[in-house]
């Protein structure tokens, strides 16, 4: 069969450009091998570890917070069997809404390992090893990425796991080393905190969270110190040792100094990830990528004609959302429309307890380029509804180009603030400057009246702090 558009990878870079291309009126197909859509994102990432990171959210605050709220709780207790299941009901039902919006759209769905075979040729294999080819005039790579392994570290996705078996641990580790302090580690690793494991993150730099805005980092930091977890950081993982009793895993120094040995009965590795273009058949087309892997593209196009890349396969960074938009951009591209995604303000958002939001520049980064910049700041503690909610870790910082009158970056700490962001998003893709923040009426009591405040605060008129 002939296709307009064949799409090789089914998580959210694949299946929303596959809704596009449908609602545009392309002949489209789908390659998935996972047997499932949605990708990592919807079967073993985003979806999933958000069911959990909600659950143990629910489950401590039922053991310490309910009591000062007035609310008395009696032999509170885990049933993680039945925690492990709401997820895996939640993932179920969201896989088979998009298998859904396939049929809807008039996207075939075609189960198999995609590869490219020759221009405008897509060969399937099934998981009985049948094949077949599909015929297309466009294609898009949309394979996403999968976890990074250290060397000398075998992982058995049991004992000594990834994210992907993290979500799935049948038993509350006693100790647990997570190798990597970015937003994976960071949120796995707060989820078996709350369900009682002692975690210690072991990170290779000085700071957690490497790419964040460094007071931000920081003030989070001392928010998970206080929480119990701990923290070995400007430290390497130079070896993890099966034992009769669990895990012994070897540290020292990253510039160098004197090993020791922390115990452990689950080790997880989250050092980041890396694009999945192996066994794609990209040489076959001449199909360029870096050193790394990546897909190099230009405006979703790569050096061959009639094929494009999203999402984690190409460069920028590793989100879902951000696959999203490339997708939708890369359908409308290949039925002869507009198609644009502006990757200064794609939001990154750390789901712990508070959560951590981001869109923009650091001001690391400001500094770096010489660029002038006010920066305005208001703290949750003094945001009446995060005092009434007993939920007052954290803050917002706006920053602002002092030369353009635009914001520029902004940063948050706090419940909620991956809902909060979207609003600077919004604000930053018209060109806002803080002072239209600030000037816009914000409900009261809100938490996102810290916004407003921060971005008075750009001004020097911060009325509530």
């Amino acid at each position: 069969m002939s296709y307009d558009l064949v799409i090789i990878g089914g998580g959210p870079g694949g299946y929303n450009c596959a809704i596009r291309a449908g609602q545009l009126g392309l002949r489209t197909a789908i390659v998935e091998s996972r047997g499932k859509l949605g990708g990592t994102c919807l079967n073993v990432g985003c979806i999933p570890s958000k069911a959990l990171l909600h659950a143990s959210e629910y489950f401590e605050a039922a053991a310490k917070t309910f009591p000062s709220m007035g609310i008395k709780v009696s032999g509170v207790s885990l049933d993680l069997p039945q925690m492990l299941k709401q997820k895996d009901d939640a993932v179920d039902g969201l896989t088979k809404g998009v298998e859904f919006l396939m049929r809807k759209h008039k996207v075939d769905y075609v189960k198999g390992f995609g590869r490219i075979v020759g221009a405008g040729r897509v060969e399937v294999k099934g998981a009985d090893g049948a094949t077949q080819t599909l015929e297309t005039k466009n294609i898009v790579i949309a394979t996403g990425s999968e976890p990074m392994g250290l060397p000398g570290v075998t992982i058995d996705e049991e004992s000594v796991v990834t994210s992907t078996g993290a979500l799935s641990l049948q038993r509350v580790p006693g100790k647990m080393i997570v190798i990597g302090a970015g937003v994976i580690g960071l949120e796995l690793g707060s989820v078996w905190r709350r369900l009682g494991a002692e975690v210690t993150v072991v990170e290779f730099l000085d700071k957690i969270t490497p790419t964040m805005d460094n007071e931000i980092s920081t003030a989070f930091l001392k928010i998970l110190k206080k929480q119990g977890m701990k923290f070995e950081l400007g430290h390497k993982v130079t070896g993890v040792e099966k034992t009769g009793g669990g895990l012994l895993v070897s540290i020292e120094p990253a510039q160098g100094g004197a090993s020791r040995t922390l115990e452990a009965d689950v080790v997880l590795v989250a050092i980041g990830r890396k694009p999945y273009t192996q066994g794609l058949g990209l040489e076959t087309i001449g199909v360029a990528t870096d050193k790394r892997g990546f897909i190099e593209t230009d405006h979703f196009k790569t050096n061959v004609a009639g094929v494009y890349a999203v999402g984690d396969c190409t460069h920028g960074p590793m989100l879902a959302h951000k696959a999203e938009e490339e997708g939708i951009a890369a359908a409308q591209i290949i039925a002869g429309q507009w198609g644009h995604v502006n990757a200064d303000i794609i939001p990154s958002v750390i789901y712990t307890d508070p959560e951590v939001a981001s869109v923009g520049k650091t001001e690391e980064e400001l500094k770096a380029a010489g660029v002038q910049y006010k920066v305005g700041k208001f703290p949750m503690m003094a945001n009446s509804r995060a005092r009434t909610n007993h939920e007052t870790d954290g803050m917002v910082k706006v920053l602002e180009d002092t030369a353009t009158k635009r914001v520029v970056g902004v940063h948050m700490i706090g419940a909620g603030v991956g809902e909060m962001i979207g609003e600077v998003c919004v604000a930053m893709e018209f060109g806002a400057a803080a002072e239209d923040i600030a000037r816009t009426c914000h409900a009261h009591p809100t938490m996102s009246e810290a916004v407003r405040e921060a971005a008075k605060g750009v001004d020097g008129w911060v009325m509530q702090a």
